[in-house]
């Protein structure tokens, strides 16, 4: 019997305990040994819950007891899940999170650590909640270098676009309506201005590239400045738009950036909509590779949580080698990646927009949506985010909004 700790009684927490309890006996047989779960970490008190027989308030309870062989940790934030973490494997104990501030963060840190103390430290729950995609990238993709990776990583924004594309619904009134529904928080900074997305986006490009991609070094855009008119330009380029996390490499370096982009029809991340993550991958033998499914959510979370507790449990007394080093990855400047650009300036001077047709390469312009007007479109070769700048202030057009497309 190996006995476990799940830190945390909250939204995940609770979902591990339950996937524990309701599926013992499979969960333990795919492990090869029983599971026990002996201690749940929690500050709060939960009078008439079966967690109360498990409950304690003190970690080192849990870590200095020679019992314990796996740990759990569903809390949330860098403190003090980095702490616990950091101890749980200094004394061997394999620990599993599905935090991703503390593995955006700390990731190659507690990797280093477990590899020195015969421990594991796994994380597949920090990315695309019950999506498998880390394990794959780590143990079944490993013959190819992965030269993008583009994904949908935040269910809220996906489904506030979701419904903006489909009903017409305006932001102000989606993002009331996700938080009335739970997907969004009060103060939904996190999802909607594209760091949630950002902190996941680091974590796939840091173990794609094998170093370390910081959050804070990356490029985010969020969609509150999202309009109807946006989607009515998308539906005449038979697009979409969708929030991505995209990592792309281009003569050796790493591009990184969170942004709405227009998604062609043509592409399987345009029919991921409502609350659903996707990701994509390319490398370089296999080609495009996409995994798709529920992003976030309690039992979906959860069960990649158990999973891995699973995978350390029958890794006992061994380390399974994740490549992920400190040593910072050399990002090159995004807005020196070509991109197409649908760029929609004001519609008040013909000689203006003339002159930027010109600016762009010849670039057509692109026939309005019907109802819309003062304005024009254009939809750009690929061209640096730098050199469509240079054209907006040397021709004088008054930009009104760009989005990058994903093609």
């Amino acid at each position: 019997m190996i006995n476990v700790a799940v830190l945390g009684y909250g939204t995940v927490g609770s979902g591990v305990v339950k996937i524990l309890s309701e599926n013992h006996s499979h969960v333990s047989r795919r492990a090869g040994e029983e599971i026990n779960l002996k201690y749940v970490l929690d500050l709060r008190e939960f009078p008439g819950d079966p967690v109360e027989k498990v409950l304690v308030h003190d970690f080192d309870i849990i870590v200095n007891d020679p019992e314990i062989r796996v740990i759990a940790e569903a809390m949330g934030g860098l403190e003090p899940a980095f702490t616990f973490a950091k101890k749980a494997l200094e004394k061997g104990i394999s620990f599993c999170t599905s935090n991703k501030v503390l593995v955006e963060a700390k990731g190659a840190e507690l990797i280093g650590i477990a590899k020195e103390h015969n421990a594991n430290f796994f994380f597949e729950a920090s990315v695309g909640g019950g999506i498998p995609v880390i394990r794959p990238m780590i143990e079944c993709l490993t013959a190819d270098h992965f030269d993008e990776i583009s994904g949908i990583l935040n269910g809220t924004t996906n489904y506030m676009l979701t419904r903006m594309a489909e009903e017409g619904v305006a932001y102000d009134e989606v993002l009331a309506e996700a938080q009335e529904l739970g997907y969004a928080e009060r103060n939904p900074e996190a999802d909607v201005e594209g760091h949630d997305a950002g902190r996941k986006i680091a974590i796939l490009a840091s173990l794609a590239g094998e170093k370390q991609v910081s959050f804070e070094n990356i490029r985010m855009e969020g969609i509150t400045k999202i309009t109807e008119k946006d989607f009515a330009y998308a539906r005449s380029l038979e697009s979409s738009i969708k929030l991505l996390g995209t990592a792309r490499v281009k003569d050796g370096r790493y591009y990184v950036i969170v942004a709405p982009f227009l998604v062609p029809a043509t592409d399987p991340l345009f029919a991921v909509n409502g609350v659903y993550n996707a990701i994509k991958l390319h490398g370089d033998m296999l080609e495009n590779v996409m995994f798709y499914g529920q992003g976030a959510g309690k039992e979906a979370t959860a069960s990649a949580v158990v999973s891995d507790i699973q995978d350390c449990v029958r890794r006992l007394g061994s380390h399974r080698e994740i490549l992920w080093d400190k040593e910072p990855q050399e990002l090159g400047d995004i807005r020196e990646y070509p991109f197409r650009f649908l760029v929609r300036v004001e519609d008040t001077d013909a000689e203006k927009l003339s002159a930027f047709a010109s600016a762009l390469g010849g670039a057509g312009r692109l026939v309005a949506p019907r109802g819309i007007s003062g304005e024009a479109a254009f939809l750009t070769n690929p061209m640096t985010e730098t050199a469509l700048m240079k054209a907006i202030e040397e021709t004088g057009v008054t930009l009104i909004a760009r989005i990058r497309a994903a093609w």
